[in-house]
């Protein structure tokens, strides 16, 4: 499971690199700064938690009784899908509906890192 995280996370963070990248060239003028704006903190929230499986993936070596890592993991990738996936949703199409999309990815986040400083907290 730990090698699993480890390559969702190299490929999430390519993703981020090739995402931003695509932000910062292909979309600067072609949307209103607000939605670039939105679109850049998509990228942003992307990486960071693309790194956090990296965190995930030693919490697994770490504790490897405890099903908690392996479940904060998998709403980092929902966390990922959902807020910056939105974010990035909204930025291309000008939907700005989808913006109601964007908390539920940030629960997912918020309630991965508890799982995570919970197993580490309890020890297991």
């Amino acid at each position: 499971m730990d090698r699993a995280f480890i390559i969702l996370g190299a490929l999430f963070a390519g993703l981020s690199v090739a995402v931003g990248a695509f932000g910062a060239h292909g979309l600067r003028g072609r949307v209103d700064a607000a939605l670039l704006a939105n679109f850049e903190t998509g990228a942003r929230y992307h990486m960071y938690h693309a790194l956090a499986l990296f965190v995930v993936a030693w919490a697994v070596q770490r504790w490897p009784s405890s099903q908690l890592p392996p479940l904060a993991g998998w709403l980092f990738i929902a966390g990922i899908l959902l807020f910056a996936g939105s974010l990035y949703a909204m930025a291309l199409t000008g939907q700005r509906w989808l913006g109601a999309v964007t908390p539920l990815g940030g629960v997912a986040f918020l309630v991965a890192w508890g799982l995570l400083a919970f197993t580490a907290w309890r020890g297991a």
